[in-house]
């Protein structure tokens, strides 16, 4: 038997992947302990959920009331960040987890952890404006969704990329958004889904355009191949 020590799988994660991941479900284990009543004194995982919709979702009515009266309080500007940490559901949150781990891996292979931040980040705070402002929908924004396509954004830069220095169709690079984009269309004709493909298609192109700056020589590339056209 060989005496070298197995290697962990997170050791090939960028640590900022597995710091957002790590985040994200461990808001989620708070309120399964909550709800266990193993914190709180009491059973109440629910109403710990709902509270935290209520404290840290992005609201755009609250949006709308800070552009109006002029005034931003950090409680409610400090909402654009907090939003994708809370999910309406175990579900929701364990398809955002698998999408930053995923992508965020893939992406991080090609640039710095703080741009994969970059990336989450922004995405998530375009998504919530663009949500507030081309919406009037009451429900608040929650969940890591924006953020998460932010990152498919920038791994489809990276094809887009690799498949143009190789002289492939670039448009294969747009495979994977087209795909969920066609999932989001036929969930949204069997159920009521709500708007919020309307802040992840505002990430997906938030990290889309930030990704030729952060990632090496990609914007460089980019100027390239516009000239070539």
């Amino acid at each position: 038997m060989s005496d070298a020590p197995h290697a962990s799988p997170f050791n090939a994660l960028p640590p900022v992947v597995v710091a957002l991941a790590g985040a994200i479900f461990g808001v989620e284990v708070l309120f399964m302990l909550a709800k266990s009543g193993l914190i709180g004194g009491t059973r109440g995982g629910e109403d710990w959920r709902i509270f935290a919709l209520q404290r840290f979702a992005f609201s755009g009515e609250l949006f709308g009331w800070m552009v109006e009266t002029g005034r931003w309080p950090l409680e409610h500007v400090m909402r654009f960040v907090t939003y994708p940490f809370v999910h309406v559901s175990f579900t929701q949150m364990i398809f955002v987890v698998v999408f930053v781990l995923a992508l965020g891996k893939m992406v991080g292979e090609v640039i710095s952890s703080a741009a994969v931040a970059t990336i989450f980040f922004a995405a998530s705070i375009v998504g919530a404006l663009v949500y507030a402002i081309l919406l009037n929908d009451p429900r608040p924004l929650a969940g890591g969704f924006p953020g998460a396509f932010g990152l498919i954004g920038g791994y489809t830069f990276i094809l887009w990329v690799g498949y143009g220095a190789v002289g492939a169709n670039q448009f294969r690079a747009f495979t994977l958004i087209g795909f969920l984009m066609g999932i989001q269309l036929v969930f949204g004709l069997l159920f009521t889904v709500g708007n919020v493909w309307v802040a992840e298609v505002a990430g997906f192109l938030t990290g889309l355009a930030l990704s030729p700056l952060l990632v090496p020589g990609g914007f460089a590339r980019l100027l390239a191949r516009l000239r070539q056209r």
